[in-house]
């Protein structure tokens, strides 16, 4: 079959659809990063060539292997740094190309309806957790390459032509290194080659995609690995299942997202997590109900072989979040919109065909009447992602959302409160700490974020049994530490903050606060060598720390080390001007030298950033009486 040509209706068209996408998730260009972007956008440590080098070949270096989404990621880092706006545009730009080449590849395989399928795939709901959220930059990208790679491929099977099969492989390639859920496109290729065939053939059809499948065998292999290893660690027993339990979950789990996609109501950010028992009845229901749906449409295929294609397409992109192994997002939700990105597109295909075969206007005798319900269709989807768009807009709205349509979800209780305490707002964090540890009182990290705003509060004592139970359950973990002696050197108790720190170093020897706190601890025992030698330390960890030159600069004060703890005083200055503490420790280290005329300008700018001190004003008093004023 030839390749249908592009013309100007179909630039006209691809325009539009751009358009649309821009209109229907305006509200993005005014949100922020939410929940994990951070850990997605470029990090300092990978903002450079190194770093670039770093993110391909060191394991651990980004959140999940995707050389490819984190290459894009630094390239994007270094043309807007740290501003939302523009990942958000370059992951809509994306969204709309992938909704673009949807259409061309259906117009490739004479699907009627292109179009229209590219259209509800550009503006359904269910779509803008993956276009909202930076970190699903992943799905976008990805999907880019899969359907670039997709028409490659089917170019070279109606030609033959070496250079297609290259260009195929290498966008493949690309599509597995962003996300390893377009592994499923050699498998996906041949339900297409036996939908438009009847049958396949080993020599044209399946030998030449068994490259394909090797590929995605060990990147398939490889990301599970780096999922069950390096993410979900010994967390195993959280993800135990049965291999039944796993069917179970299954047949429910491809009800779900046909559901969400047929009626995108009620779309949460983290659903509820389902309790999933073989001992229940009624959980056999949906994979009864889906095998017996397969069971139809195969013996409807004689007829036409297109509803059991797009149910083959849409259940086998869903199979890597079936549940048949785990993946990080099990621990607080089954399903989650961005897992069926990809999957959508079949039984949206599948949809705008229908849609067209029964508005024909050849059975209705109207040719104003499938244009009119296309409209109205995508008006509605359109003011719905519109809506949802709005959620995304920040942590708080994000997970006030969540609450609203989960309320028992620790998870939304955790960051929402994070996001509180960072704000300054820690009487409003401390209900979701609370909440959080009601929900699971075996999550060390719940009764630390407690710890933590307790202690803020200045309820000690109940911060200090919080931080011992997070121990209790995660003994080997070094913040924990620090936090447990960060309250005990806060309360007076140094020699026991002196060896949680110490545990911390032995844990972390490169933790730059507990180096830094630990030589505070051991200044105020007078134990001077020790506390510089800190530091010090502290100091080849994080040179351009403000706080540790002026520690530093104490440390030298108190070991009468003058002209050193001067230079150090400079330097915290250098970084941080309005430090009251360190204009005044600089003025007294000069004084003390006889340097009084130098002194006097910084015991006069201590006064001026700290004008209630009397201390300030009696030293500053001093000075200038030593001086004849």
């Amino acid at each position: 079959m030839p390749a249908p040509t592009w013309g100007k209706t179909d630039w006209l068209l691809a325009l539009a659809v751009i358009a649309a996408v821009m209109l229907a998730y305006a509200p993005v260009g005014q949100a922020g990063f939410i929940w994990d972007d951070e850990f997605h956008v470029t990090l300092p440590g990978l903002r450079s060539g190194f770093g670039l080098a770093r993110i391909w070949f060191e394991l651990g270096a980004t959140q999940q292997y995707y050389p490819v989404l984190h290459s894009a990621f630094w390239v994007e880092y270094w043309l807007w740094g740290d501003a939302p706006l523009g990942y958000h545009v370059c992951t809509l730009l994306l969204h709309a190309t992938a909704a673009c080449l949807f259409a061309a590849l259906l117009r490739r395989l004479a699907v009627p309806g292109a179009w229209l399928a590219a259209a509800l795939f550009a503006l359904h709901p269910i779509a803008v957790e993956s276009v909202a959220w930076i970190s699903e930059q992943k799905n976008t990208l990805s999907l880019v390459f899969y359907l670039a790679a997709a028409l490659a491929y089917l170019r070279f099977d109606a030609q033959r032509e070496r250079r297609w099969y290259g260009w195929a492989t290498g966008c493949f390639v690309l599509a597995l290194l962003s996300k390893s859920v377009t592994a499923t496109l050699p498998a996906a290729l041949l339900v297409v080659f036996w939908w438009q065939r009847g049958r396949l053939t080993w020599r044209r059809e399946v030998w030449p995609l068994l490259p394909w499948f090797a590929l995605a065998a060990a990147m398939g292999t490889f990301t599970a690995w780096v999922e069950q290893t390096l993410i979900i660690g010994s967390r195993h027993g959280e993800f135990a299942l049965s291999l039944l339990e796993r069917g179970l979950l299954a047949g429910r789990v491809v009800w779900f997202y046909l559901g969400k996609l047929l009626w995108p109501a009620e779309l949460v950010f983290i659903y509820p997590r389902w309790t999933v028992s073989a001992a229940v009845l009624w959980q056999y229901a949906f994979s009864l109900a889906a095998l017996g749906l397969l069971a139809g449409l195969w013996a409807l295929r004689r007829r036409t072989r297109a509803p059991l294609a797009a149910a083959l397409l849409f259940g086998g992109s869903l199979f890597p979040a079936l549940g048949f192994y785990d993946v990080y997002p099990f621990r607080f939700s089954f399903v989650a919109d961005h897992f069926q990105y990809l999957a959508c597109l079949a039984p949206l295909a599948l949809f705008a065909a229908g849609l067209g075969w029964a508005f024909d206007r050849r059975r209705t005798g109207s040719a104003l009447l499938l244009p009119a319900v296309g409209v109205a269709l995508l008006g509605g989807l359109g003011l719905r992602t519109w809506q949802q768009a709005h959620v995304y807009r920040d942590n708080i709205a994000l997970f006030e959302s969540t609450l609203a349509h989960n309320p028992d979800c620790w998870l939304a209780h955790v960051n929402l409160g994070r996001t509180l305490y960072k704000a300054g707002r820690v009487e409003a964090a401390l209900p979701h700490f609370a909440a959080a540890f009601r929900i699971d009182p075996t999550d060390a990290e719940a009764h630390n974020n407690l710890g933590l705003a307790l202690q803020d509060l200045g309820r000690t004592a109940e911060a200090q049994a919080q931080f011992e139970a997070a121990l209790r359950l995660k003994p080997g973990d070094a913040t924990l530490h620090y936090n447990l002696a960060s309250l005990l050197q806060q309360t007076g108790r140094t020699d026991a903050a002196i060896a949680q720190y110490e545990i911390v170093l032995r844990i972390a020897p490169d933790h730059v606060e507990a180096n830094s706190n630990l030589g505070n601890a051991l200044l105020a025992l007078d134990r001077t060598d020790e506390a510089i030698r800190r530091f010090r330390m502290a100091l080849r960890l994080r040179p351009d720390s403000a706080v540790v030159h002026f520690n530093l600069g104490n440390a030298l004060l108190q070991a009468r080390q003058l002209p050193e703890a001067i230079d150090h005083y400079r330097m915290a200055l250098r970084l941080d001007p309005a430090d009251a503490d360190a204009n005044h420790n600089l003025g007294s280290a000069l004084y003390n030298l006889g340097r009084t005329a130098e002194a006097l300008p910084y015991f006069e700018e201590a006064l001026r950033l700290n004008p209630a001190s009397k201390e300030e004003r009696q030293n500053l008093e001093r000075v200038r009486a030593s001086l004849g004023r």
